[in-house]
């Protein structure tokens, strides 16, 4: 069956949500806005819930065009009655829609549970597996009373409401919420539970949208189960990943200032057949890297190295990839601030890089400012290497994939020099929450002199 569902997503990441909605789940009628990306469906509700680009999942009620409220609350009350609320056909519709989707989504996670039982009969996850079945059955108990419910056409409920532009100068997102609530309440007969509601319908109201929506999960999509640190945020660490020129099977990636591991395990998950490895100087960091990866079950996947990424010690186009999270402005392990490092990373990442390999950088915007005066434009590029073009190869390589460490030189990094081996493919701006960053991809297209 179609259903009519919406992610929200952070500022910048709504494209790369409606590219990943239209190939993991061949939606239709895709169309995105700010912080919502809008699609129609008939994959199984577990593919739904494994986008990695999405904030939170919600199920369509009402999509309309914006509203403007009188300031007067009497007058508002029936304009949102009227134009938000409305038919009430269709939010009993969508009721028992919801409730087909929470019990579908409750029968995914029983298979789950099983398959992780039969995997592993270690008495600690046999201990775990029987906690969250519990959780599960609480809930499904809830989903079991909503069943009950929706037949009587009285569910629980609470709203919540975001507002911007002209209407959030006139009303805060509370009184908004309240407002909705009793209008809700008085058309359709529903009860307003605020602590412990059966369904959240969640109202977005700007200067252009009116949404309506019911979410379909408790928790967020962006939180992963498989992270036991937080670093870098996740639906970020899998942009890079999908910004990526190529597709990332059946080569070597390398993270060389990793942290917790969060670039690489988002990675990981997308593609089975390519070697991770991560390094960092912190053994703190390291630790909690190798953590998460025990607990996303990745061990055979991804390897850890100590090292520092000014002397990586891997040959010169040892790996096929390079994603690297660079960090903002903190001191750096060479006793130095970033923007004086920076040339010296990307020449020593450059270095590590196949030709025809990939890098992909997450910048500040003044690192992103000062990396296009160290790496040439393509034009440069031939105008400098006119006489090396035979080098060129952007083809996947043969080459078995194995690391082979090597000592860099020091003394080699300390004199930077403009960086023309590398061309430019894509820049991205995305959101940080209190900061906006560029992600960089860039193909290297010939080998460094």
């Amino acid at each position: 069956m179609m259903r009519h569902l919406y992610c929200t997503a952070g500022a910048g990441m709504e494209e790369l949500l409606a590219e990943e909605v239209q190939h993991k789940l061949c939606a239709s009628q895709v169309e995105q806005i700010p912080g919502r990306v809008f699609f129609c469906c008939n994959a199984d509700m577990h593919t739904v819930t494994q986008l990695k680009s999405a904030e939170r999942l919600f199920l369509l009620l009402r999509k309309a065009e914006p509203i403007s409220l009188p300031k007067n609350p009497a007058k508002a009350a029936a304009v949102i009655k009227d134009r938000v609320v409305g038919d009430p056909d269709l939010w009993k519709q969508t009721l028992l829609t919801w409730t087909g989707l929470q019990e579908e989504l409750h029968s995914s996670q029983q298979r789950g549970y099983k398959r992780r039982r039969e995997e592993d009969e270690r008495l600690t996850i046999a201990d775990e597996s029987t906690h969250t079945l519990t959780s599960s059955t609480h809930i499904f108990k809830k989903t079991s009373e909503m069943d009950k419910e929706s037949h009587q056409h009285t569910p629980s409920f609470r709203v919540s409401c975001r507002c911007s532009g002209v209407i959030a100068r006139s009303y805060t997102a509370q009184r908004l919420s309240r407002i909705i609530g009793m209008a809700i309440k008085e058309h359709l007969g529903w009860k307003v539970d605020l602590r412990e509601p059966v369904l959240e319908v969640n109202v977005y109201l700007s200067d252009d949208h009116c949404v309506v929506g019911i979410p379909l999960l408790k928790h967020p999509l962006a939180s992963r189960s498989y992270m036991k640190h937080n670093g870098l945020r996740s639906t970020i660490a899998w942009a890079m990943t999908s910004l990526c020129p190529k597709q990332l099977n059946d080569c070597v990636i390398l993270d060389p200032m990793c942290g917790v591991g969060v670039v690489l395990l988002e990675a990981a998950q997308e593609y089975s057949n390519a070697i991770f490895l991560g390094m960092d100087t912190e053994m703190s960091q390291l630790q909690k890297a190798a953590e998460n990866i025990k607990a996303s079950g990745m061990e055979g996947r991804v390897q850890l190295l100590r090292s520092s990424a000014l002397e990586i010690p891997l040959a010169d186009g040892a790996v096929d990839v390079v994603l690297c999270d660079v960090p903002f402005g903190r001191k750096f392990s060479c006793s130095s601030d970033m923007p004086t490092a920076l040339p010296l990373l990307l020449r020593e990442m450059e270095r590590v890089i196949r030709v025809g390999g990939h890098l992909v950088l997450l910048l500040s915007l003044q690192l992103s400012a000062q990396l296009k005066k160290i790496i040439c434009t393509h034009k440069h590029n031939q105008h400098l290497n006119s006489s090396d073009t035979n080098n060129v190869h952007t083809g996947p390589s043969n080459k078995p994939k194995t690391l082979t460490f090597h000592k860099s030189s020091s003394e080699a990094l300390n004199t930077p020099l403009l960086i023309s081996s590398l061309q430019a493919q894509r820049t991205h701006k995305v959101s940080l929450g209190s900061t906006d960053a560029f992600i960089h991809t860039y193909t290297k297209i010939q080998h460094s002199h």
